[in-house]
This record gives C-alpha cells, structure tokens and sequence, in this order.
C-alpha cells in the first residue's frame, strides 16, 4: 500500500500538471489568436451562394445556371430520419457536446505527433461549418486551433438547430449538389421528405469523402458506407432492427439527374442569363439571383412543339439524306481492335501484355441485351454519348430486312419500325428533287448504323436532323411582352438564336408596313387603283425589271388586291406613289432602324434583312391598333433575400384611354402609354385588308382555325431562300421564319413552310379565346364600288362594299350602259341611263 501510495503521489501530480499545461495552452491559444479570429456573429447572416434561376411569368423554372446546384432548407424540412443519419455518419454526440470532441481532438494529437501532420482531424459538425463559413480547408495546426476556438464561439451564439442548418447547406456532395436538398435531386430527383431510408444513409455518407464513397462513380464504397451508417443508426438506437434488415437490403437507386426545367426554354433562358451577367458579372451565378421572365408556360411550350413538328414536317417532304454514322461496332472488343493505334507507341512498345490486357478489360465489358444475339457494349456506349436533339432518339440499327427495321435505343430497349414509319425516306437528291420509294428497309440503312427515331403515339417512325432551321416569337401585343420564343429546332444542336440573331430577308411580310404607310401618308383607301402592269428601272449600272410571282399582269387593280394576292407591281408602284423618303420617315416612327432599310424600291418587295423579334414587334403595332410597344422578356429581377433588383415599366397600348392620357394602370402596375404612330383609321383599313389575306390570299391555309378575327402575311423571298408568315388577332402575335442557314433555297413558299407552323401554334394559342377584333372607328364607312375602277356606284348598280375614311370617300362612277347595249341603241353618244328611259 505505501508503495502504491508512493506511486500514486507522482502520477497524480503529473496528470494535474498535464491538466494545469492543457489549459495554460488553451488560454494561451485563445490569446493568441482571438484577435484574428473571424466574427462569429456574421453567420447568423450568412448568405449562401446560390445559383442564377430563372422563370416564367408564372414562376416555372426555365434555366439554372452556376458551378453550386444549391436548395435552401430549413432545420424543420429536414426529415428526422436524415439528421439521425447524418450524426450516425458525422458526430453522434452533437447534440450533447459543446462545439468539440476531446476524444477526437486527442486521435488528431496522435496523428500530429506521429506523422507531423492531421489526417482525420477529429472534426464535429460544428467544427465544419467553422471550417468551410469562416475558414480555409488547409489542414495545419494552427488552423485547427482557430478551428476549435470558433467552435466554442459558435455553441455559445448560435443553436444546434441553427449550426446543423447551415451544415446542411452548406456541405458538397459531389456532382455540383451543395447542400442535402440539391444533392436529393442530383442523385434521386426527389425531395428531402420522399427519399427512402436507405437513400438518406447513401447521401449522409458523402460528406466525409464525396467523390469515394460516390453511388454513381464508386457504388460498391458507397454500398459499405451507406450500410455502415444504417448499422450505427441501429446501434444508437435512432432505427428499429426491422427497418435496418430493410434499408441494408435496398439496391442502389441512385442515378444522376440533371436539373430539368419545367418549361423547355432554352434560347428565353440564355437571353436572360447573358442579361444577369452583364448586369452582376460573376456574382449571377452565385449571389442567389432570380429572374422573371415574361414568358407563359402554356404558350412556349406549343410554340416550341409547332416548329419541330412544322420542320420535320417539311424535312420529310424533302426526303432521307442518309444515316448519321455507319458500320459501328457492335462490341467494345471488336471498337478495341478497330481503334487507331497511332500516338499510343510508347505504351504498346513496353510489353505485349498492355494490349492483352486491355483487350480481355473490353471482353469483360460485354453487355447482352434481350432480343440480340451479340454483345452491343460499343453500341451502348456510343448512344450514351450521342445527345437527343428534340424528339429525334439516337437508335442504332440491329436488323434491316424487308419492310422492317430493328433499332438498339441507349435505354437498352429494342424498337421496331414498321413499313409506315419508313416509306417516307425517299433519297434526297436536292431541295426541289428525291428518289422514289424505297424498295425495302435494307436501302434505308443497314447493321451498325446510326439513325434517329421519332416515338409517335403508334409507335416509332425514322427520323433525321432537319435541314432547315426556324424561329417563333409571339408577342402581347398591347405591352411588346415576349410570350413565347423558339430560336432553333435544337438548342444543344445549334445554340444560334435565329429569333434574336438571324438577320434575313423579309420579303412580303413587309408588305403591309409600305401600304399602311400609304393609308396614312399618301390619303390612299383600299379602293385605290395601282396599274399592275410591267415596270423596267434604272438600279444603279443595271436595269431593274421585277416581276410577280408567276408572272401574271392584271392591269389597273386595288390595293385591297394587290396585298392580299402579294403583287409586286402593285407594291411598287405605290411606294413610287407615296415616294420613298416619306414611307423611309414613317417606317422609322414605326420602330424600324433607317440603316437597316434599303434606300430604293426594293424596299416595297421586303428587301431589308431582318429578325423575326423586329417582324413580330412591328406586327403587334398592326393588332395593337397603332401604337409603338417594344419586346421585352425580363420582368423581375431578385437578389439574395428576394431584394428587388429591376423591374420592368414598358410602354403599353392603350386604344381606349383618353387623350392625354400619360400612364395606364395594368395587372395592378403603372405603365407609360406607349406612341401612337398611325391614326386608328389607317390601322383599321390595313388590317382589313390583312384580314382578305387568309380568307382570300395567300394565307387560306389559316382558315383551318374557324375563327373571324385573325389577319396576318405570308412572305417568301428570291429562289425560296426564307418563307415567312406573321398574323395576329388583337390579343395576340406570332411570327414564323424558315430557311437554312447555309442560305440555300427551301423550295417552298411562306404558305407551304411558315404557315403550317403558325397554325399549329395559334390552334393552342386561341383555344377558348374569344374573338378578338379591333372596334371599327367612328371615321370609317362603307361604301358601293366598282370593283374595276374603285369608285363609287348608285344603289341598285350593284358592286362590292368597300371601306373608307369618312372625309375621303372617291367620286361616283358617272352613269352608263354597257358599249352592246349603246350600239344596239344607235345612239352611241348619248346612251345614259337616263337617255334610254
């Protein structure tokens, strides 16, 4: 007993010592680095970088954009199960401890000691988020000690439920997830309150190693980690044995989903985004910025689907130039033995056996699928890695025989395509010229190649990348609002925004612009009388002689009937008629760029180039009734805690607002009343006018719709390069351009190509919308005419009924009889109405 009591005397005396030195240490430490330590208060204002998102105008999520995919959550929408599995992976004694763990600190010092640096470090959850909010990820000692001292700042300012929140936000889980509520949807596409009790433990284990322990890169590790977590929740009690039993046996799941936007927007989206970034710079991406479009998400969606079904339309009446890829091997052993050797000398050059080798890793990735007789793993591999473009699938062909062909899709199904969803791929030789009908599926594609397919409700039908390209924008005609914009068939084929960016001719589209500004500057009506007859012009060294299409003259003729029939003849010389350089000034009130109009009478043919935005922003003056509005496609900008940062004040139309009138009240916000350019009489002639165009002209094919309000142009210019058509009711306006962008011909004209489009588009667009026409005014009547001469008839003389300005309506015809009657009379002279009774 003396002896123990002699040793124990010492021992005490040198623990108490060690005790009296750690805490002299930590007082010393604290000292020491306390006046450089970061203020712990400023995390209780932490603002976390969150990506630019951006919206439709009923808050669906078109676009994200940023290296950290972020979702916010709150302690309470964190599932009780998923804090369990995140202490069992990270710090089971967090809610007890106060910001360290002695015993992990103490495992640290070993390691410092034994092999001069941390590797394990010993850190709690609050420790963490000391470590990624406030400090550097070096792993020294000095930082570790700022690290502990912050922690213990943390405890005594913060909560456990306000320090886990921001553990939880603020952690990477690989693949671009910041952040349990990203990571969810990153590798399940769920919501924190729909993952399954397994997933919780798969995601709780990425914090410790996110790349290691990863279930999409390293499955079999994150296999262990998920169920070692699970184990350690059973053994603390946080889960019942029988749930244990379940979630340890539950596959994994996890699979990488990319953020989907609810609305397929992308050239809206890369508009916006380049707005954030001019307006913030780098900070779009990370200061948790949000944009409202004004797009609809009814709208857009239908104008999106119009134009690819209107281009594969037109790329199938064209015909098949043939397969994307061909003879692809099957087998990743048989691409192995195919694959160029050169660069790789110094490899293959050491031992034979790198070759071998290498070629039994590719036999062991054989992958046989149900259906076919041969190992596809290089089939697999290759439609992994060939993007969708639209509704076309990448398929590569299995079998080819007969009236039937059998397609490897990259899900690992097998398609067959039947006779009708072939029969259409007759070579195509040029865009006015295809071969005849193929005989069988084999002149269609063979074994190994690589074509595109299109699911129809019946089925699969063969498809390809359109040759051609279009664009779609339709505008609220009353405030310019972009509703619905499409700049390309594929945005992942083509980012090109042929919308915004595509300058190209704009034919007959243009038409209505020069013969409005007839109808308001040269006192013209729809009666008036243009000789549409052959015209030769000086153009500089050459002589001009343009035609109409077909080449037909028709004399003395209407302008009524010269638009709607898009008459050359007539459109040129009534720009004559009015003059150039007063149609040039109106045009310039209207919204167009003088630069950008040609300086001759090419300018009443639509020579100028230019975007579908700037057709559609002109042509919603035309169903505004005459007021200036211009596009606009940002609403609202917020940032950070939904701070207001911009919102949009456009210029509206107003046709019923009274006359000095400066500001109109609209969905509850104040605008500035947009210009009036052209008197709401002209404006009511010229879309009346428009009107004959689809039921009279060359816009019939719009009749399909039924409807009584709608008028618009179809264009097509020299050699069918672009076809054009632009129509509008009062409420809304569309435009569709389609053309290639080598600028070779379409061999179409605007009723053929655009029009089927904007059909397709407005049959949605208008469901269930009233009748939308503009009210006559006061200043217009109807008169009887002579449709051959445009004046006025008697009553009972018959004639058509024509529209004109109340102060400018045309003389009456004088009062005749036909030339047989006079000389059945003899009396040529004198044979009036009133002569012969």
């Amino acid at each position: 007993m003396k002896l123990l009591r002699r040793l124990f005397s010492p021992v005490f005396w040198l623990l108490l010592s060690l005790c009296a030195a750690g805490l002299l240490a930590i007082v010393g430490a604290s000292i020491y680095f306390a006046p450089g330590l970061p203020d712990v208060h400023q995390l209780q204002d932490t603002k976390l970088q969150t990506p630019l998102r951006i919206y439709t105008r009923d808050g669906k999520l078109i676009g994200e954009y940023g290296d950290q995919r972020r979702i916010p959550v709150t302690y309470d929408e964190i599932p009780k199960t998923f804090v369990d599995a995140l202490l069992a992976a990270e710090d089971s004694n967090f809610f007890s401890h106060p910001g360290i763990d002695p015993r992990g600190l103490a495992r640290a010092a070993l390691q410092l000691a034994s092999s001069g640096s941390i590797q394990s470090g010993g850190s709690t959850i609050t420790m963490q988020v000391a470590r990624n909010y406030l400090l550097t990820l070096d792993q020294t000692f000095t930082r570790k000690i700022r690290e502990i001292l912050l922690s213990l700042q943390m405890e005594q300012i913060l909560s456990k439920q306000q320090i886990l929140e921001l553990y939880v936000n603020k952690i990477f889980l690989g693949h671009r997830a910041y952040g349990i509520a990203a990571a969810s949807r990153t590798y399940y596409d769920k919501s924190l309150d729909e993952l399954t009790l397994a997933e919780q433990a798969m995601l709780a284990g990425l914090p410790k190693a996110p790349s290691s322990f990863n279930p999409l890169t390293n499955p079999q590790r994150a296999l262990i980690r998920r169920n070692w977590i699970l184990l350690r929740m059973k053994d603390l009690g946080y889960i019942e044995a029988q749930a244990y039993e379940e979630a340890v046996n539950e596959p994994i799941t996890a699979a990488r989903h990319y953020t989907k936007p609810e609305v397929e927007a992308p050239y809206v989206a890369e508009m916006a985004r380049s707005f954030a970034v001019d307006r913030f710079g780098d900070k779009a991406y990370t200061d948790n910025v949000r944009i409202t479009t004004t797009l609809d998400s009814t709208l857009q969606p239908q104008a999106r689907d119009a134009l690819i079904k209107g281009l594969i339309a037109y790329d199938t009446r064209h015909g098949w130039r043939g397969v994307e890829e061909s003879d692809i091997s099957a087998s990743l052993a048989e691409a192995q033995d195919k694959t160029d050797r050169a660069g790789l000398e110094e490899e293959l050059s050491k031992t034979p056996e790198v070759l071998e080798t290498a070629k039994q890793a590719a036999q062991k990735s054989e992958k046989r699928i149900k259906g076919i007789d041969r190992d596809v793993s290089n089939w697999l591999k290759v439609l992994d890695r060939t993007p969708d473009y639209g509704p076309l699938e990448a398929a590569i062909v299995v079998e080819s025989d007969g009236k039937q062909m059998k397609v490897l899709l990259a899900d690992s199904t097998v398609a067959t395509l039947d006779w009708d969803g072939l029969k259409w791929a007759r070579e195509y030789k040029s865009a006015k010229w295809r071969g005849g009908v193929p005989n069988s599926a084999a002149n269609i594609a063979s074994t190994g190649d690589l074509v595109r397919i299109i699911k129809q409700d019946d089925g699969y039908r063969l498809g390809q990348l359109p040759d051609a390209q279009s664009a779609i924008v339709s505008l609220d005609p009353e405030s310019g609002a972009i509703l619905a914009l499409q700049g390309g068939f594929s945005y992942s084929a083509s980012k090109f925004n042929r919308a915004i960016q595509a300058r190209r001719q704009a034919g007959s589209i243009f038409k209505p612009f020069v013969y409005l500004a007839g109808l308001e500057e040269g006192d013209m009506s729809p009666a008036t009388i243009i000789n549409n007859a052959p015209v030769v012009m000086q153009d500089g060294s050459k002589l001009w002689r343009p035609e109409n299409a077909g080449g037909k003259f028709t004399g003395p003729t209407r302008i009524r009937v010269g638009l709607y029939r898009s008459l050359n003849l007539v459109s040129i010389r009534l720009l004559q008629t009015v003059g150039l350089d007063k149609t040039l000034d109106f045009l310039v009130k209207l919204g167009f760029k003088r630069e950008e109009l040609p300086n001759g009478l090419s300018l009443a043919l639509g020579s100028a180039s230019l975007t579908p935005l700037e057709m559609a922003r002109a042509y919603a003056v035309l169903s505004n009734g005459g007021f200036r509005v211009e596009p606009w496609y940002i609403d609202t900008v917020t940032r950070g805690d939904d701070e207001i940062d911009y919102e949009a004040h456009p210029a509206v139309a107003c046709a019923n607002c009274s006359p000095g009138m400066v500001t109109v009240n609209r969905d509850g916000r104040q605008y500035p009343l947009a210009e009036r350019i052209a008197s709401p009489e002209a404006m009511y002639l010229i879309r009346d006018m428009m009107e004959d165009v689809i039921k009279r002209g060359t816009g019939r094919g719009a009749m399909v719709l039924g409807r009584d309000d709608l008028a618009g142009k179809t264009g097509t210019t020299n050699d069918q390069r672009d076809a054009w058509f632009s129509g509008f009711n009062s409420k809304l306006v569309a435009t569709v351009w389609v053309g290639k962008d080598s600028n070779d011909t379409l061999a179409e004209y605007g009723a053929q190509a655009a029009l089927p489009i904007w059909v397709d588009y407005m049959r949605g667009a208008l469901k269930d919308m009233p009748s939308a026409t503009m009210a006559r005014p006061d200043g217009i009547v109807s008169a009887t005419i002579d449709p051959d001469t445009g004046k006025r008839l008697h009553d009972g003389q018959g004639g058509i009924s024509e529209l004109f300005r109340k102060d400018s309506l045309p003389p009456y015809q004088e009062r005749g009889m036909r030339k047989e009657l006079e000389e059945q009379s003899g009396s040529e002279g004198t044979g009036t109405f009133e002569a012969i009774f």
